[in-house]
């Protein structure tokens, strides 16, 4: 516990130090994320916050990770290093999507590949339990794509990305400690003190945003961690109290919010007959803005229902996937609709 709080304290503090020199830098530089398209900004504000993130949390770990710890997951702070370039180099230059792909893949094949952390089954969705190994590295590297992507596409407020992701984080980090996996725990617990550092410049009205450089490397790391959630979980006795009998309906209540979100959006744009991956004012903060929501307000109702979805998991953890997935589509579902009656009534009142 000591070098877990000592790993979250360095991070905050050299984050929140930094990132006012990060502000001061790129306004000398002019270097700004302008407003227009799809944005909803409507100053100029500096991007990149997540170079301080970065900074705080490789400090911390420098500091405090025992030496085993980096021999232990050497090659995921390799694959975090490259997701954090990507971002760099997009947010200073925009990438094509197939480079920024190429980027985000290869980190994840080094993580799947040379760490180990990846799906070997399904873990008793369909009756599948065995999956030939390629398949099993595929399955992988896809999940971390659509992970990572699905925290990228959230950042769109101020301080949502961070909040869902300190949510998400602090959710895992308290089950890996419970598991006394302290090496995870302390790269988690770092990441948080980063993230509730850089909340104080993000915050409705913020002085600076996440940008890619932030949201790919906590999309990326998130996606690792839940990955490895599934894994460990599954292989757990049964006499554990913090096992979950439906190890993948689980590790998708924590991230529900992003996933969810993602899915419906992509659904929604190729029933309109559009790109999946065209950019559009749909994702549910979005919606939550038209029905008159601040920022603040939108990240907060975003960020308990992903805490009532926590929940959920936590009270049908003796629940099998067979019971739990079909509960938590059917809840999504029912949330989906909701909004969706909310957000007409609004429009009909105002006609």
């Amino acid at each position: 516990m000591p070098l877990i709080i000592a790993s979250l304290v360095t991070a905050f503090l050299i984050t929140f130090l930094f990132i006012p020199v990060i502000i001061k830098i790129f306004k000398k530089k002019k270097i700004f994320d302008k407003p227009g398209g799809r944005k909803i900004h409507k100053v100029v504000k500096p991007s990149m916050g997540g170079i301080p993130i970065f900074i705080g949390i490789a400090v911390a770990l420098f500091i405090w990770m025992p030496f085993d710890g980096f021999k232990e997951l050497n090659y995921l702070y390799g694959a975090l290093l490259i997701v954090f370039i990507t971002g760099v180099r997009d947010d200073l230059i925009p990438l094509k999507p197939l480079h920024k792909l190429i980027g985000i893949v290869t980190a994840a094949f080094m993580v799947v590949y040379l760490c180990d952390i990846r799906l070997n089954s399904l873990y008793g969705i369909f009756g599948i339990y065995e999956m030939p190994l390629i398949v099993s590295y595929v399955l992988s590297v896809f999940t971390i794509i659509v992970i990572t992507n699905a925290i990228n596409l959230i950042d769109g407020l101020d301080g949502l990305a961070g909040s869902i992701s300190t949510i998400i984080l602090f959710t895992f980090g308290v089950w890996f400690y419970a598991m006394n996996n302290i090496t995870f725990s302390i790269v988690i617990f770092a990441f948080i003190g980063s993230l509730i550092a850089f909340l104080n410049f993000n915050w409705e009205p913020s002085k600076i945003f996440m940008g890619d450089t932030g949201a790919l490397l906590l999309g990326f790391f998130i996606s690792v961690v839940t990955i490895d959630f599934i894994h460990v979980n599954h292989g757990l006795p049964h006499t554990i109290d913090f096992r979950f009998d439906a190890s993948v309906s689980a590790a998708i209540c924590v991230i529900i919010m992003p996933l969810f979100d993602t899915l419906r959006v992509f659904i929604s744009r190729m029933m309109r007959g559009k790109s999946p991956f065209s950019p559009d004012k749909t994702h549910i903060h979005h919606m939550l803005l038209r029905m008159g929501m601040r920022h603040s307000q939108a990240v907060l109702t975003i960020g308990c229902v992903n805490l009532i979805f926590i929940g959920i998991a936590y009270l049908g953890k003796d629940l099998g996937d067979h019971i739990m997935l079909p509960l938590v589509i059917g809840v999504t579902l029912m949330f989906s609709l909701l909004l969706d009656i909310l957000i007409k009534r609004r429009y009909f009142n105002r006609n």
